[in-house]
This record gives C-alpha cells, sequence and structure tokens, in this order.
C-alpha cells in the first residue's frame, strides 16, 4: 500500500517541463515559489468537483483528470491571462493505482498542453474530491474583467453551446422520448456530446488573443443566460440575446427548438467564453479568433437598460423560464 508521500512521489512529482524562470520551487518542500514576470499581476482562481455533484461516481479518471484543470484553465482564459501553475488538493477514498496513473495522465497531459506547471497541493483519506488552484499572469490593465461592459457592445460567445448539457440529460434519462431515435448511450451522436461534457476545451488561446479588444468576459461554467447576467450585474447594464442565432452544438443542433433554445442558454458545462466588444471592433474580434483557430459567433449586443431581453429569429420577444445551475438551488 502506497503511503501519502509515495503516492505524490509517483503520480504528482516530476521534473519542471515549462516556464521554469517563473517556478522557484515546485512540488517537495512546505510552499511553491513562483516568480512573476516583471510588471506582471498574478490570476489566481480555484475550483473543487465532488463527487457526486460534479462527476459520477464511475467517472473515467483519465477524463476527470482533464476535466478537472480544464475548468480552472477556463477560468485563466476568461480573463485573459496566461497559465503558469496550480495545485492540487486530492481527497481520496482509498489508495488505488490504475486509477491514480489513469488520472494523473489527463491532468498532467492538459497542463503539458499549456505549458502550467504542478507545483504543490495536499492529499488525504476521505471522499472523493478534487480542488485546484491556478496561477496566471496578466499585464496591469490588461485583464478581462466582468465589470467593463459598455453599453452598445456586441456579444460574443466562442465555440458552441449545449452539447455537454444534452449528454447530461442522458445519463439523467430526463428528456424520454423527446430525444432523437439515435441519441442514446453507447451511440456515435451520444459519444460526441459526452466528450464536450468530459473533456471540455479551455479556450485559452482565444483568451489572450482578445486582450486590448474585447471589454468584458466570463467562461460559460452554469449557463449562458446566467453567467452573462454576472457580466451585467457588475457593469450595470441590459443585454438582447437573438436566441436562435447561438451556436448549437453539433449533436444539440438536430434536436427540436425548445431543447435547443433551453440547451444553449441554461445549459451550462460548456466552459466556452461569452465576452463583449465595441462594435467597431468586428473585425479585430475575428482576427483574434482566427489567431486562436477558434470560431465566435455574435450573438446580440450591450444595452443601457438593465435586464435580459430575448429575441426569436424574427425579432419577436421570447418569455422563456430560465434556471442556471447553482449549487446550493439546483439538484
Amino acid at each position: 500500500m502506497l503511503s501519502e508521500f509515495d503516492l505524490i512521489s509517483r503520480y504528482f512529482t516530476r521534473a519542471p517541463r515549462s516556464n521554469l524562470a517563473q517556478i522557484a520551487l515546485g512540488v517537495g518542500d512546505d510552499c511553491a515559489l513562483l516568480i512573476p514576470g516583471a510588471g506582471k499581476q498574478l490570476a489566481i482562481s480555484t475550483d473543487m468537483l465532488v463527487e457526486g455533484r460534479h462527476f459520477f461516481p464511475d467517472a473515467d479518471p483519465f477524463t476527470l483528470g482533464h476535466k478537472c484543470l480544464a475548468v480552472n484553465l477556463s477560468d485563466l482564459a476568461a480573463m485573459g491571462a496566461r497559465p503558469l501553475a496550480f495545485t492540487l488538493a486530492l481527497a481520496l477514498p482509498a489508495v488505488h493505482e490504475e486509477w491514480l496513473a489513469a488520472f494523473s495522465g489527463g491532468l498532467l497531459a492538459l497542463a503539458d498542453e499549456h505549458q502550467c506547471e504542478l507545483i504543490g497541493g495536499d492529499t488525504t483519506k476521505g471522499p472523493l474530491n478534487i480542488c485546484i488552484t491556478v496561477f496566471g499572469e496578466t499585464a496591469p490593465g490588461q485583464a478581462l474583467r466582468r465589470d467593463a461592459a459598455q453599453a452598445g457592445d456586441d456579444i460574443w460567445v466562442s465555440g458552441t453551446l449545449g452539447d455537454a448539457r444534452l449528454a447530461l440529460a442522458v445519463y439523467r434519462q430526463e428528456l424520454g422520448a423527446e430525444l432523437s431515435a439515435d441519441l442514446k448511450l453507447g451511440s456515435d451522436s451520444f459519444k460526441l456530446a459526452a466528450t464536450r461534457m468530459h473533456q471540455p476545451t479551455p479556450r485559452v488561446a482565444l483568451g489572450q488573443a482578445l486582450r486590448g479588444i474585447a471589454h468584458a468576459a466570463i467562461d460559460i461554467s452554469d449557463g449562458l443566460a446566467g453567467d452573462l447576467g454576472h457580466i451585467l450585474a457588475r457593469s450595470s447594464v441590459g443585454a438582447t440575446l437573438a436566441v436562435d442565432s447561438l451556436p448549437a452544438g453539433a449533436v444539440l443542433g438536430r434536436q427540436n427548438l425548445a431543447i435547443r433554445r433551453h440547451f444553449t442558454l441554461a445549459g451550462g458545462d460548456d466552459y466556452e467564453l461569452c465576452f463583449t466588444a465595441a462594435a467597431d471592433q468586428r473585425g479585430a474580434v475575428l482576427a483574434a479568433a482566427q489567431s486562436a483557430a477558434t470560431a465566435v459567433t455574435r450573438i446580440g449586443s450591450i444595452d443601457a437598460q438593465h435586464g435580459l431581453r430575448l429575441r426569436d429569429a424574427g425579432n419577436s420577444t421570447l418569455d422563456l423560464q430560465l434556471a442556471s445551475f447553482d449549487h446550493f438551488l439546483s439538484t
């Protein structure tokens, strides 16, 4: 049986692979030591994933390792920050070496992709709980914040929305006969949607490319309408969304209109970026998206009048009852 320190040494300790000049000391001491770049600000974010709340008890450990870091990198992306390093706090009910090998493999593969070094953390015995704190950097005044949207801004979203929530609906058997016939556990369509749920793509390159172009940004973790609402509240503005212009995922796009609207607006788990930019910056936004190899879609506008207004393809008002995910209000 592995001890706590054997576990850390075998699965989570390795020679530093990136940002060497900025990581003075990593795993193995009471604290890690980071050296921010000259004139840079640190961006820091923490996310906790709890078994039975954020992932199923039988979740594949490789994809779980990927997702745990991806959701943190998505927060850095929303700020336009470059990833530097992260810490991992891990509670385990027991030591299963096969599980640890797969979990650390998924975690560290994504870390390598984004040159983000594991520099420390903690392990203990208990219900499966994974907590990551990520560190990034950005130049002063260039961070993309929630409180900077301006009336007249365009609203944009990266990638596509809703496939992750559609996969969750299949797991939970929420929609029954309403689902397309080919969307069931084991089908190719379900596997495609489930990949968006289990292995989201943090839009790190896009976030950095938008610095100096976008005004405000947020990552979509709890649903577009709710997360955009945070920008509206912090910026003291309102918005109008063209609901039927929202970019539905490849699988969700084949479902009926009601399901498409609901899951693109209030699905959650997309980890795409929603951001605002001045209308005269449309060319710059598209160029930034091209440089980051990420599609973006203009979906609405920021208004001086408070509140969120939803319009259909004919520009008629939609009265939709939406509830984004909330850890204490959602089941």
